[in-house]
Protein backbone atom coordinates (compact mmCIF):
# COMPACT_ATOMS: atom_id res chain seq x y z
CA UNK A 1 0.00 0.00 0.00
CA UNK A 2 2.64 2.16 -0.03
CA UNK A 3 2.22 5.57 -1.64
CA UNK A 4 -1.83 4.80 -1.82
CA UNK A 5 -4.16 7.32 -0.92
CA UNK A 6 -7.21 6.82 1.58
CA UNK A 7 -9.92 9.28 1.89
CA UNK A 8 -11.91 8.09 5.05
CA UNK A 9 -15.34 9.50 5.65
CA UNK A 10 -16.35 8.56 9.18
CA UNK A 11 -19.86 8.45 9.87
CA UNK A 12 -22.24 8.51 13.03
CA UNK A 13 -22.70 5.79 16.07
CA UNK A 14 -20.78 4.36 18.67
CA UNK A 15 -18.64 2.32 16.41
CA UNK A 16 -16.53 5.55 15.40
CA UNK A 17 -14.02 5.15 17.75
CA UNK A 18 -12.35 2.06 15.80
CA UNK A 19 -12.05 4.67 12.81
CA UNK A 20 -9.10 5.94 14.86
CA UNK A 21 -7.24 2.28 14.32
CA UNK A 22 -8.03 1.95 11.19
CA UNK A 23 -6.32 5.12 10.46
CA UNK A 24 -3.17 3.78 12.57
CA UNK A 25 -3.12 0.37 10.53
CA UNK A 26 -3.35 2.35 7.21
CA UNK A 27 -0.50 4.57 7.75
CA UNK A 28 1.44 1.74 9.53
CA UNK A 29 1.20 0.06 5.88
CA UNK A 30 2.44 2.68 3.93
CA UNK A 31 -0.39 4.52 2.78
CA UNK A 32 -1.65 8.68 3.61
CA UNK A 33 -5.35 9.07 5.29
CA UNK A 34 -7.07 12.34 4.42
CA UNK A 35 -10.40 12.60 6.68
CA UNK A 36 -13.66 13.55 6.38
CA UNK A 37 -15.58 13.92 9.52
CA UNK A 38 -19.42 13.69 9.39
CA UNK A 39 -21.62 15.92 11.71
CA UNK A 40 -22.91 12.73 13.84
CA UNK A 41 -19.28 11.32 13.77
CA UNK A 42 -18.07 14.53 15.16
CA UNK A 43 -20.13 13.14 18.57
CA UNK A 44 -17.94 10.57 19.00
CA UNK A 45 -14.67 11.35 17.85
CA UNK A 46 -13.10 14.87 17.48
CA UNK A 47 -11.56 16.25 14.26
CA UNK A 48 -8.45 16.71 16.58
CA UNK A 49 -7.84 13.39 17.25
CA UNK A 50 -8.26 12.57 13.34
CA UNK A 51 -6.04 15.19 12.75
CA UNK A 52 -3.50 13.97 15.01
CA UNK A 53 -3.76 10.05 14.06
CA UNK A 54 -3.24 10.77 10.06
CA UNK A 55 -1.43 13.91 10.29
CA UNK A 56 -3.22 15.79 8.09
CA UNK A 57 -6.21 18.46 8.57
CA UNK A 58 -10.00 17.10 8.70
CA UNK A 59 -12.97 18.56 6.58
CA UNK A 60 -16.19 18.77 8.34
CA UNK A 61 -18.34 21.17 6.35
CA UNK A 62 -19.21 21.96 2.71
CA UNK A 63 -19.69 25.51 3.73
CA UNK A 64 -15.85 26.25 4.33
CA UNK A 65 -15.27 29.03 2.34
CA UNK A 66 -11.68 28.67 2.76
CA UNK A 67 -11.60 25.46 0.68
CA UNK A 68 -14.57 25.90 -1.66
CA UNK A 69 -13.30 29.02 -3.25
CA UNK A 70 -11.72 26.40 -5.43
CA UNK A 71 -14.34 23.83 -5.09
CA UNK A 72 -12.30 22.04 -2.31
CA UNK A 73 -15.26 19.02 -2.10
CA UNK A 74 -14.28 18.18 -6.25
CA UNK A 75 -10.37 17.88 -4.89
CA UNK A 76 -11.58 15.91 -2.16
CA UNK A 77 -13.17 13.49 -4.65
CA UNK A 78 -10.45 13.24 -6.87
CA UNK A 79 -7.29 13.10 -4.71
CA UNK A 80 -7.73 9.82 -3.09
CA UNK A 81 -7.16 6.48 -4.76
CA UNK A 82 -9.49 4.85 -2.80
CA UNK A 83 -12.92 6.93 -0.44
CA UNK A 84 -13.67 4.68 2.38
CA UNK A 85 -16.97 5.09 4.24
CA UNK A 86 -16.27 3.97 8.13
CA UNK A 87 -18.33 3.61 9.93
CA UNK A 88 -21.39 3.63 7.68
CA UNK A 89 -24.36 4.10 9.26
CA UNK A 90 -27.92 3.09 8.43
CA UNK A 91 -28.80 6.56 7.53
CA UNK A 92 -25.42 7.30 5.23
CA UNK A 93 -26.05 4.00 3.26
CA UNK A 94 -29.62 5.29 2.64
CA UNK A 95 -28.07 8.79 1.86
CA UNK A 96 -25.58 7.12 -0.89
CA UNK A 97 -28.11 4.97 -2.40
CA UNK A 98 -30.47 8.10 -2.96
CA UNK A 99 -27.56 9.75 -4.71
CA UNK A 100 -28.14 13.10 -2.00
CA UNK A 101 -25.73 15.67 -1.86
CA UNK A 102 -26.77 17.71 1.31
CA UNK A 103 -23.43 17.68 3.51
CA UNK A 104 -19.76 16.80 2.70
CA UNK A 105 -19.34 13.46 2.94
CA UNK A 106 -22.44 13.17 0.58
CA UNK A 107 -21.90 15.49 -1.71
CA UNK A 108 -18.36 14.01 -2.41
CA UNK A 109 -19.64 10.77 -2.72
CA UNK A 110 -21.38 11.62 -5.48
CA UNK A 111 -18.62 13.61 -7.57
CA UNK A 112 -15.93 10.70 -6.89
CA UNK A 113 -14.99 8.93 -10.07
CA UNK A 114 -13.00 6.83 -7.51
CA UNK A 115 -13.87 3.52 -5.90
CA UNK A 116 -15.92 3.48 -2.97
CA UNK A 117 -16.37 1.39 0.03
CA UNK A 118 -18.89 1.19 2.97
CA UNK A 119 -18.16 -0.54 6.05
CA UNK A 120 -21.83 -0.33 7.86
CA UNK A 121 -22.24 -1.00 11.81
CA UNK A 122 -25.61 -0.55 13.22
CA UNK A 123 -28.34 -2.36 15.32
CA UNK A 124 -29.13 -5.86 14.30
CA UNK A 125 -32.75 -5.12 13.24
CA UNK A 126 -31.75 -1.67 11.05
CA UNK A 127 -29.11 -4.12 9.09
CA UNK A 128 -32.15 -6.86 8.58
CA UNK A 129 -34.41 -3.92 7.74
CA UNK A 130 -35.74 -4.52 3.71
CA UNK A 131 -35.31 -0.68 3.47
CA UNK A 132 -31.52 -1.27 4.64
CA UNK A 133 -31.09 -4.39 2.76
CA UNK A 134 -32.50 -2.58 -0.61
CA UNK A 135 -30.24 0.13 -0.11
CA UNK A 136 -27.25 -1.77 0.37
CA UNK A 137 -28.67 -4.11 -2.71
CA UNK A 138 -28.81 -0.77 -5.30
CA UNK A 139 -25.38 0.46 -3.35
CA UNK A 140 -23.67 -2.60 -4.89
CA UNK A 141 -25.44 -2.71 -8.15
CA UNK A 142 -23.58 0.80 -8.37
CA UNK A 143 -20.20 -0.28 -8.18
CA UNK A 144 -20.07 0.19 -4.59
CA UNK A 145 -18.07 -2.13 -1.98
CA UNK A 146 -20.27 -2.96 0.71
CA UNK A 147 -18.31 -5.22 3.70
CA UNK A 148 -20.52 -7.51 5.47
CA UNK A 149 -20.91 -6.58 9.32
CA UNK A 150 -19.63 -8.84 11.97
CA UNK A 151 -22.03 -10.71 14.33
CA UNK A 152 -21.93 -10.33 17.89
CA UNK A 153 -23.45 -8.47 20.68
CA UNK A 154 -24.08 -4.47 20.45
CA UNK A 155 -23.84 -1.42 22.11
CA UNK A 156 -27.36 -1.43 22.39
CA UNK A 157 -27.56 -4.62 24.46
CA UNK A 158 -28.69 -6.89 21.25
CA UNK A 159 -26.95 -9.53 19.84
CA UNK A 160 -26.86 -10.52 16.09
CA UNK A 161 -25.35 -8.86 12.43
CA UNK A 162 -24.17 -5.14 12.42
CA UNK A 163 -21.08 -4.55 14.51
CA UNK A 164 -18.28 -2.92 12.56
CA UNK A 165 -15.73 -5.84 11.28
CA UNK A 166 -11.95 -5.32 12.91
CA UNK A 167 -10.02 -2.70 12.03
CA UNK A 168 -7.61 -5.66 10.46
CA UNK A 169 -9.99 -7.23 8.80
CA UNK A 170 -11.36 -3.50 7.71
CA UNK A 171 -7.64 -3.17 6.19
CA UNK A 172 -7.28 -6.36 4.34
CA UNK A 173 -10.77 -5.43 2.17
CA UNK A 174 -9.03 -2.05 1.86
CA UNK A 175 -5.57 -3.76 0.25
CA UNK A 176 -8.03 -6.03 -1.96
CA UNK A 177 -9.96 -3.15 -3.38
CA UNK A 178 -6.50 -1.07 -4.43
CA UNK A 179 -5.22 -4.65 -6.01
CA UNK A 180 -8.21 -5.60 -7.82
CA UNK A 181 -7.88 -9.16 -7.60
CA UNK A 182 -5.79 -8.75 -4.41
CA UNK A 183 -2.34 -9.18 -6.35
CA UNK A 184 -1.19 -5.64 -4.93
CA UNK A 185 -1.23 -7.79 -0.94
CA UNK A 186 2.05 -6.72 -0.48
CA UNK A 187 2.69 -6.53 3.44
CA UNK A 188 5.59 -8.19 5.80
CA UNK A 189 3.71 -11.56 5.62
CA UNK A 190 3.03 -11.51 1.30
CA UNK A 191 3.96 -14.94 0.23
CA UNK A 192 3.25 -16.56 3.60
CA UNK A 193 1.15 -19.49 4.39
CA UNK A 194 -0.23 -19.33 8.17
CA UNK A 195 -2.83 -21.68 10.08
CA UNK A 196 -4.82 -20.43 12.16
CA UNK A 197 -7.41 -22.48 14.51
CA UNK A 198 -10.11 -20.64 16.38
CA UNK A 199 -13.01 -21.47 18.72
CA UNK A 200 -14.45 -24.48 20.66
CA UNK A 201 -15.33 -27.80 19.49
CA UNK A 202 -18.37 -29.36 20.48
CA UNK A 203 -18.15 -33.04 20.93
CA UNK A 204 -21.70 -35.12 20.50
CA UNK A 205 -23.20 -37.04 23.62
CA UNK A 206 -26.43 -37.98 22.01
CA UNK A 207 -27.93 -36.06 18.76
CA UNK A 208 -29.38 -32.93 21.12
CA UNK A 209 -26.39 -32.85 23.82
CA UNK A 210 -22.56 -32.16 23.72
CA UNK A 211 -19.42 -31.47 25.27
CA UNK A 212 -18.31 -27.94 24.85
CA UNK A 213 -16.48 -24.92 26.38
CA UNK A 214 -17.12 -20.96 26.50
CA UNK A 215 -14.83 -19.88 23.64
CA UNK A 216 -16.12 -17.76 21.56
CA UNK A 217 -13.69 -17.63 18.63
CA UNK A 218 -13.02 -13.41 18.85
CA UNK A 219 -9.43 -13.89 19.52
CA UNK A 220 -8.65 -16.50 16.98
CA UNK A 221 -10.66 -14.85 14.19
CA UNK A 222 -8.89 -11.57 15.20
CA UNK A 223 -5.59 -12.77 14.47
CA UNK A 224 -6.62 -14.37 11.49
CA UNK A 225 -7.70 -11.08 9.91
CA UNK A 226 -4.59 -9.23 11.47
CA UNK A 227 -2.38 -11.77 9.38
CA UNK A 228 -3.90 -11.39 6.45
CA UNK A 229 -3.92 -7.74 6.91
CA UNK A 230 -0.05 -8.48 6.36
CA UNK A 231 -0.26 -10.06 3.61
CA UNK A 232 -0.05 -14.02 4.86
CA UNK A 233 -2.62 -16.49 2.83
CA UNK A 234 -4.53 -17.45 6.13
CA UNK A 235 -6.41 -20.66 6.15
CA UNK A 236 -8.65 -20.61 9.63
CA UNK A 237 -9.81 -23.62 10.75
CA UNK A 238 -13.06 -22.53 12.99
CA UNK A 239 -15.11 -24.27 15.18
CA UNK A 240 -18.63 -23.82 15.78
CA UNK A 241 -19.16 -20.30 16.30
CA UNK A 242 -21.00 -17.35 14.86
CA UNK A 243 -18.47 -14.76 13.56
CA UNK A 244 -18.16 -13.61 9.83
CA UNK A 245 -15.06 -14.25 8.03
CA UNK A 246 -12.55 -11.63 7.96
CA UNK A 247 -11.52 -10.17 4.65
CA UNK A 248 -9.38 -12.08 2.65
CA UNK A 249 -8.89 -15.41 4.75
CA UNK A 250 -9.94 -19.03 3.77
CA UNK A 251 -12.76 -20.53 6.48
CA UNK A 252 -12.69 -24.16 7.04
CA UNK A 253 -15.63 -24.96 9.51
CA UNK A 254 -15.39 -28.36 11.55
CA UNK A 255 -17.25 -29.40 14.45
CA UNK A 256 -15.64 -32.27 16.38
CA UNK A 257 -11.80 -32.28 17.57
CA UNK A 258 -11.26 -35.10 14.98
CA UNK A 259 -12.58 -33.18 12.10
CA UNK A 260 -10.49 -29.95 13.05
CA UNK A 261 -7.60 -32.24 13.36
CA UNK A 262 -8.14 -33.50 10.06
CA UNK A 263 -8.13 -29.97 8.77
CA UNK A 264 -5.21 -29.11 9.91
CA UNK A 265 -3.65 -32.08 8.40
CA UNK A 266 -5.16 -31.10 5.16
CA UNK A 267 -3.68 -27.55 5.48
CA UNK A 268 -0.39 -28.23 5.80
CA UNK A 269 2.04 -27.35 5.06
CA UNK A 270 2.40 -23.64 6.42
CA UNK A 271 5.13 -21.06 7.26
CA UNK A 272 3.40 -20.88 10.70
CA UNK A 273 0.64 -22.32 12.86
CA UNK A 274 -1.00 -20.47 15.13
CA UNK A 275 -3.31 -22.90 17.58
CA UNK A 276 -5.86 -20.43 19.11
CA UNK A 277 -8.87 -22.82 19.63
CA UNK A 278 -9.69 -24.28 23.06
CA UNK A 279 -10.31 -27.94 21.43
CA UNK A 280 -12.58 -30.32 24.30
CA UNK A 281 -9.92 -32.79 25.73
CA UNK A 282 -12.10 -35.23 26.01
CA UNK A 283 -15.00 -36.62 24.10
CA UNK A 284 -17.72 -39.70 24.80
CA UNK A 285 -16.43 -42.70 23.61
CA UNK A 286 -19.42 -43.85 22.21
CA UNK A 287 -21.97 -40.92 21.70
CA UNK A 288 -25.50 -42.77 21.00
CA UNK A 289 -27.53 -42.02 18.17
CA UNK A 290 -31.07 -41.30 19.83
CA UNK A 291 -31.49 -39.14 23.03
CA UNK A 292 -30.75 -40.12 26.33
CA UNK A 293 -33.78 -39.91 28.42
CA UNK A 294 -34.28 -40.33 32.18
CA UNK A 295 -34.87 -43.99 33.44
CA UNK A 296 -37.50 -42.27 36.32
CA UNK A 297 -34.81 -43.57 39.50
CA UNK A 298 -32.74 -40.32 39.58
CA UNK A 299 -29.74 -42.32 38.53
CA UNK A 300 -27.29 -40.16 35.65
CA UNK A 301 -26.38 -41.90 32.90
CA UNK A 302 -22.69 -43.44 32.55
CA UNK A 303 -20.34 -40.93 29.98
CA UNK A 304 -17.66 -42.93 29.51
CA UNK A 305 -14.88 -40.06 28.19
CA UNK A 306 -12.07 -40.87 26.05
CA UNK A 307 -8.74 -38.57 25.25
CA UNK A 308 -9.22 -36.76 22.13
CA UNK A 309 -5.66 -36.62 19.89
CA UNK A 310 -3.06 -33.54 20.92
CA UNK A 311 -3.95 -31.15 18.27
CA UNK A 312 -1.09 -28.30 19.00
CA UNK A 313 1.38 -31.54 19.93
CA UNK A 314 1.05 -33.67 16.97
CA UNK A 315 1.65 -30.85 15.04
CA UNK A 316 4.55 -29.37 16.77
CA UNK A 317 6.26 -32.72 16.73
CA UNK A 318 5.48 -33.95 13.52
CA UNK A 319 7.13 -34.49 9.96
CA UNK A 320 5.37 -31.37 8.72
CA UNK A 321 5.73 -29.39 11.71
CA UNK A 322 5.63 -25.31 10.50
CA UNK A 323 8.80 -23.01 11.35
CA UNK A 324 6.95 -21.38 13.52
CA UNK A 325 4.11 -23.09 15.87
CA UNK A 326 1.54 -21.04 18.48
CA UNK A 327 0.08 -22.39 21.17
CA UNK A 328 -2.53 -20.58 23.77
CA UNK A 329 -2.86 -21.69 27.23
CA UNK A 330 -5.98 -20.66 28.99
CA UNK A 331 -5.60 -20.71 32.69
CA UNK A 332 -7.23 -20.10 35.63
CA UNK A 333 -4.63 -20.25 38.50
CA UNK A 334 -0.47 -20.49 37.71
CA UNK A 335 -1.00 -18.99 34.18
CA UNK A 336 2.77 -18.66 33.73
CA UNK A 337 3.86 -21.71 35.65
CA UNK A 338 1.38 -23.73 33.45
CA UNK A 339 1.87 -21.97 30.41
CA UNK A 340 5.84 -22.82 30.31
CA UNK A 341 5.02 -26.41 31.40
CA UNK A 342 2.51 -26.54 28.28
CA UNK A 343 5.18 -25.27 26.12
CA UNK A 344 7.88 -27.79 26.92
CA UNK A 345 5.49 -30.53 27.23
CA UNK A 346 4.05 -29.47 23.46
CA UNK A 347 6.90 -29.05 21.84
CA UNK A 348 5.73 -25.63 20.29
CA UNK A 349 7.79 -22.56 19.45
CA UNK A 350 5.42 -19.98 22.02
CA UNK A 351 2.49 -20.29 24.50
CA UNK A 352 0.14 -17.46 24.15
CA UNK A 353 -1.07 -17.46 28.14
CA UNK A 354 -4.19 -15.65 29.40
CA UNK A 355 -6.25 -16.02 32.31
CA UNK A 356 -9.71 -16.67 31.38
CA UNK A 357 -11.05 -16.92 35.31
CA UNK A 358 -13.04 -13.55 34.44
CA UNK A 359 -14.83 -12.72 31.68
CA UNK A 360 -12.95 -13.11 28.47
CA UNK A 361 -13.60 -15.94 26.90
CA UNK A 362 -16.42 -13.94 24.89
CA UNK A 363 -15.46 -10.84 26.29
CA UNK A 364 -13.91 -7.68 23.88
CA UNK A 365 -9.99 -7.34 26.14
CA UNK A 366 -7.53 -9.64 26.88
CA UNK A 367 -4.30 -9.33 28.65
CA UNK A 368 -1.76 -11.80 27.67
CA UNK A 369 1.51 -13.56 28.32
CA UNK A 370 3.81 -14.70 25.69
CA UNK A 371 5.81 -17.42 26.34
CA UNK A 372 9.42 -18.50 24.35
CA UNK A 373 12.79 -19.82 24.92
CA UNK A 374 13.79 -16.48 25.68
CA UNK A 375 11.91 -15.61 28.57
CA UNK A 376 7.88 -14.27 29.39
CA UNK A 377 6.71 -11.30 28.14
CA UNK A 378 3.82 -9.33 28.85
CA UNK A 379 0.81 -7.23 27.91
CA UNK A 380 -1.05 -5.33 29.47
CA UNK A 381 -5.50 -5.48 28.64
CA UNK A 382 -6.71 -3.96 25.71
CA UNK A 383 -9.28 -5.26 23.46
CA UNK A 384 -8.44 -8.21 21.39
CA UNK A 385 -8.33 -6.46 17.84
CA UNK A 386 -5.02 -4.73 19.19
CA UNK A 387 -3.99 -8.07 20.69
CA UNK A 388 -4.32 -9.72 17.02
CA UNK A 389 -2.55 -7.08 15.21
CA UNK A 390 0.87 -6.76 18.16
CA UNK A 391 0.97 -10.66 17.56
CA UNK A 392 0.56 -10.96 13.70
CA UNK A 393 3.67 -8.09 13.59
CA UNK A 394 5.62 -10.24 15.79
CA UNK A 395 4.92 -13.45 14.15
CA UNK A 396 6.09 -11.25 10.68
CA UNK A 397 9.11 -10.55 12.70
CA UNK A 398 10.28 -14.07 13.62
CA UNK A 399 9.83 -15.42 10.45
CA UNK A 400 11.51 -12.48 8.42
CA UNK A 401 14.52 -13.37 10.87
CA UNK A 402 14.44 -16.91 10.67
CA UNK A 403 14.42 -16.22 6.67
Amino acid sequence: MDGARILLIVGGGIAAYKSLELIRLIRRAGASVRCVLTEGGAHFVTPMTLAALSEDQVYTSLWDLKDEAEMGHIQLSRQADLVVVCPASADLLARMAGGHADDLATTLLLATDKPVMAVPAMNVRMWQHPATRRNVARLRDDGVTVLEPDEGAMACGEYGPGRLPEPPAILAAIRTALGGDGDAVAGPLSGRHILVTAGPTHEPIDPVRYIANRSSGKQGFAIAGALAALGARVSLVAGPVQLATPAGVTRIDVETARQMAAAVEAALPADAAVMVAAVADWRVAQATGQKIKKRGDGAPPVLNLTENTDILATLAQGPKRPPLVIGFAAETQDVLANAIAKRARKGCDWIVANDVSGDVMGGADNAVHIVTASGVESWDAMPKSDVAARLAQRIAAALRTAG
